[in-house]
């Protein structure tokens, strides 16, 4: 009896392993094609890694090597003939390059600042900062309804760039007369909670100079908050 099932045994292994071995004979490759991926996937990640930061690395060191140049001209065209991995990368160069131009052609860096501000393909934040720096350059030749324009949406969003679309809005009522509305705006930041301490600084000594009282602003008594923004 020993011997029978001893023998029953032998044969139902032998049987299982001849199943499985024409198993992986059929479907073997799929296994096999499964690691290859795998193993190439991971490999094929790790070089689009190397090959993007090897890109940045080259940006960087072309943006540097732009803002050695001894004028600013040279720095604006040798900015404008860096090689930029991608959208954003260029909106950084683009940034940069009016920057350099301001001083010299201020309603130009304007122009190319809006433009930027204008692509769709530049992520949000490159083309919010193009439109405040805009706005903000002096000599820009830009009318003050042109700016509001340009500064509604940003008023309309969260965090900073907010309260700097905010800012401007302030500065550009001081400049077209509308004193009250100008003191409103300039009041409502000076308590906002996401204000940062230098732009509570320049909203103070803005409130000052129109002759008003400051708001006591949170965590800062209003002489601390005026002398800071008066020495600044």
């Amino acid at each position: 009896m020993s011997d029978s099932d001893s023998f029953i045994d032998e044969v139902t292994e032998e049987v299982r392993r001849d199943r499985l071995f024409r198993l992986m004979r059929r479907y073997g490759w799929i296994g096999i094609m499964a690691v290859v991926l795998l193993v190439g996937g991971a490999a094929w990640n790790e070089w689009r890694k190397a090959q993007a930061r090897a890109e940045a690395e080259a940006f960087g060191d072309a943006v540097l090597a732009a803002l050695a140049a001894p004028e600013g001209a040279g720095r604006a065209t040798a900015l404008d003939a860096v090689a930029a991995p991608g959208p954003g990368a260029d909106a950084v160069a683009g940034l940069l390059a009016a920057a350099e131009r301001a001083a010299q052609d201020a309603p130009g860096a304007a122009t190319r600042l809006l433009a930027l501000a204008d692509r769709g393909d530049v992520p949000a934040i490159y083309r919010d900062i193009a439109t405040l720096k805009a706005v903000a350059l002096p000599g820009a030749g830009l009318d003050a309804e042109t700016r509001r324009a340009r500064l509604a949406p940003l008023a309309a969003r969260q965090g900073l760039i907010r309260l700097l679309a905010e800012e401007q809005l302030a500065m550009i009522d001081i400049e077209t007369g509308a004193r009250a509305e100008a003191i409103e705006r300039l009041g409502a930041l000076a308590v906002d909670a996401e204000a940062t301490p230098p732009l509570r600084r320049r909203v103070a000594q803005a409130i000052v100079a129109l002759g008003e009282d400051v708001p006591e602003i949170p965590g800062q008594t209003v002489d601390a908050a005026v002398d800071a923004g008066i020495t600044q």
